[in-house]
This record gives C-alpha cells, sequence and structure tokens, in this order.
C-alpha cells in the first residue's frame, strides 16, 4: 500500500524563493605565501634540524585549501634539510582503515605525490598513560617514533559539546593521533565529558609526546580561511580557546529563527563530524537547546555526500529521509564511526524513508498538521557548511525582506 493517500501526495507545495545569506567575507587570498611567512619565524625554524624525521598530523575534515597549507609546510620541512611524512590524525574515520584514511586525503589533493613524502596510515598506536578521569591517553606509533610532530586542523566549535577547547588542534593530537583504538577510548569518556577530557588528554600528549607546534586555521561562513597562526605546543592550550571565540563569532548559520520544515540536500563526514552541525540546526546534545539555532518542525534529509564515502553519521537527526539515501548508506563504516565514539544519542537510527523528495515533503507537511500547505514555513539548504545559499518558502519572504542586512532575495 502507498505510504501517503493520492489526496495527502498531490498536494500544491508552496513555492520556493532563492535567497543570498549576507556573512563576513574576509579571508586570506595566498594561503602558500601566508604559510611561508609563518614559518619563517624562528619559533619554528629552530625546531627543524637537517635529518630529523617530522610527522605532519592532518585530519579528515575537509579544511578549505588544506592541500596548500600541508604542501607548503611539507616543502619548507624538505627544504630545511628534514625527512617529513604525514600521519592521518583521523580517529576512526575512512572506516578505520589505513586504505580508508589514505583515501580521504587523496580527496582533499594529498597525495605522496603531490606533497612529496610518504603518507603513513597504519593504525599502530602507544600509550601515553590514563587521565584524572581514568581515560587512557593514545597516540600514533608513527608519530610518537619521529622526532618531530606537528598539527595542523582548523578550530571551530564542536557539534557535540561546549567547552574552552573544542575542535582544533588539542582535539587533532587526542582523537585525531590517538587513532582507532585512542579515539575509542577517550569516547568511552563520555562526549558529553570532553570539555574535561580532551584538555586533559591534550596536556598529556603534550608532556609526554614530541609535539612541535601546531597551525591553526579559522575559516569564515563561506568555509574560506580567514586566519592561520602557527602556535608553538606550549602557546596551544592558551591561544587555541582564544581562537575558538573568534571562529564562533564566524559561524554560518541559517537565520530563519523559526520554521516548519528544513530541508537538507545532503549530509556528510565531510560536512561536519555528525553529518549534519548541530550548530545549525540544534537538534542534538547540548546544542539543541542553544538559544542561537533555529527551531525546527520536521527536518528532511534527501541524501549522503559523495565525499562521506557512505558514512551517514547524524541521519538520526531527520525524521524523515528518501530511498536515495538510503540506498547510498555504507552501513560498515557508519556503524563503525558511532561505535568507536561511543555514541549515547540516536544520531545512526534511519527516520522515516520516503519514496522521494516530494513524498517526504508531503509526509513532513502532514505531520505538521499544516492545513494550508501554500502557508508552510519550510526552509532548505545544501547542508549545514554551506549557507550562503538557501531557499525559503513564500511564508517565510516577510522576515527575510524586514531583516536586509542578513539577506538578499534572489527573485
Amino acid at each position: 500500500m502507498p505510504i501517503l493517500l493520492p489526496e495527502d501526495r498531490n498536494i500544491m507545495l508552496p513555492e520556493m524563493i532563492a535567497v543570498k545569506r549576507i556573512f563576513d567575507r574576509t579571508e586570506i587570498r595566498n594561503v602558500q605565501q601566508y604559510m611561508d611567512n609563518i614559518l619563517d619565524d624562528a619559533k619554528f625554524t629552530s625546531l627543524i634540524k637537517p635529518g630529523i624525521s617530522v610527522a605532519v598530523a592532518v585530519g579528515s575534515r575537509m579544511i578549505d585549501r588544506i592541500d596548500i597549507v600541508v604542501c607548503t609546510l611539507v616543502k619548507r620541512l624538505n627544504d630545511l634539510g628534514a625527512k617529513p611524512f604525514i600521519v592521518t590524525a583521523m580517529g576512526s574515520h575512512g572506516g578505520g582503515t589505513p586504505q580508508g584514511c589514505k583515501s580521504i586525503l587523496a580527496e582533499y589533493g594529498i597525495t605522496e605525490e603531490k606533497a612529496g613524502c610518504p603518507i603513513k596510515a597504519d593504525m599502530d598506536v602507544v600509550s601515553l598513560g590514563f587521565t584524572e578521569e581514568g581515560v587512557e591517553v593514545c597516540t600514533d606509533k608513527n608519530s610518537y617514533e619521529a622526532d618531530l610532530t606537528i598539527l595542523v586542523n582548523r578550530i571551530k566549535p564542536h557539534t557535540e559539546f561546549n567547552g574552552a577547547i573544542e575542535s582544533g588542534l588539542c582535539k587533532l593530537a587526542t582523537i585525531g593521533l590517538g587513532r582507532h583504538a585512542g579515539c575509542t577510548r577517550l569516547h568511552n569518556g563520555g562526549t558529553i565529558n570532553f570539555d574535561r577530557i580532551i584538555p586533559h588528554a591534550a596536556d598529556m600528549v603534550f608532556r609526554r609526546s614530541n609535539i612541535g607546534f601546531g597551525i591553526g586555521i579559522v575559516e569564515n561562513a563561506y568555509g574560506r580561511i580567514c586566519m592561520m597562526e602557527g602556535l608553538a605546543a606550549d602557546e596551544i592550550m592558551t591561544r587555541e580557546p582564544q581562537l575558538l571565540e573568534i571562529a564562533k563569532g564566524l559561524m554560518p548559520s541559517i537565520g530563519i529563527p523559526e520554521m516548519d520544515i528544513l530541508i537538507v540536500e545532503e549530509l556528510g563526514k565531510d560536512i561536519s563530524g555528525i553529518g549534519m552541525d548541530p550548530n545549525v540546526i540544534g537538534r542534538f546534545g547540548p546544542k539543541a537547546l542553544a538559544d542561537y539555532v533555529p527551531a525546527i518542525g520536521k527536518l528532511i534529509v534527501l541524501g549522503i555526500s559523495k565525499k562521506s564515502n557512505g558514512n551517514a553519521c547524524g541521519i538520526g537527526m531527520a525524521d524523515l529521509t528518501t530511498m536515495k539515501a538510503l540506498k547510498s548508506i555504507d552501513f560498515e563504516s557508519t556503524y563503525a564511526n558511532s561505535i568507536a565514539c561511543g555514541c549515547d544519542y540516536e544520531t545512526e537510527f534511519i527516520p522515516l524513508v520516503m519514496t522521494d523528495e516530494r513524498e517526504a515533503i508531503a509526509a513532513a507537511i502532514k505531520m505538521e498538521k499544516i492545513e494550508i500547505p501554500e502557508n508552510a514555513k519550510i526552509v532548505r539548504i545544501k547542508n549545514t557548511l554551506q549557507l550562503e545559499e538557501i531557499q525559503v518558502s513564500r511564508a517565510l519572504i516577510d522576515y527575510v525582506k524586514n531583516h536586509p542586512d542578513d539577506f538578499i532575495i534572489q527573485e
């Protein structure tokens, strides 16, 4: 039998209007030159001696022009006579396999040929000890056995917890370099406790391993690098919270405080660690009650991004999805990620699966008990990372017109 009656499925859907969001466009144009300027600082060059082995830790997040950042860093290390290699600091991402991790970097334009150095992705770790919470801290064996390790990561709000330190260099040093085994151990302490666990674990990594310095990256709302800083190991835990506050101020948002339906065209691990950023949509953990996220009646996910490789982590935050999205899920990758992270929420549960997009929207309208479908307040976004171009239904146009500093109607 059909999911919806013909009269429900064939309702007149609201007209959608293209709208442009307005955000701060400040960005670093020449990333290579900016990186060269950072690396000219003697506090970094003095650490690089001819012949030493240097691990460059790179994670699985899609960061703007990350290939240029990493390749510029590796070139400088080679020029100084060091022996650099890249470590895939990815925790459980890439399906928790070496080839999966290398494939993620290749998608970002980082290969051994392009970077000019080996990429080491095996999963062996070394235990550094236990935090005061009793959580074991592990670090990548290749990185640990190098003479020096350099961290490269974006600093931004985390999706699942609030703290002075969230996503950034400290998380890369602990979750990322912890590989699949270390990632799992830290998540066993509870993601909700990461505001304490990650700083304690990072302090241990900085004291007991060979971290030399880090490159901290901040992006604007358009996903473009707007700040980069080189931070010595003993500066990271002091400066990272300050950069996090800057990143929060630049964070993109939908800009509509209340809607009946939000349509998200794609979720993915390349978009957010949990597929859809709760800093944008709420719906999950401490972020669900944040005053800066919108009130959403029903949330529809239409698909999974190509670069997520079938990892549907976070799909459980949606109320409805499509058969196309369901068929593209790699359950092994999704569940490996979820179990490694010790997920306590229903973020991987499958939402109601509709035949197609139209049926999903019609079902959401019926579920929200909207008597006149054309009056439904609907917002459509590509994903929670790309929010410059959105669509809103006719019922939201008055709100958009009353906020000219935030929106431009594309009619």
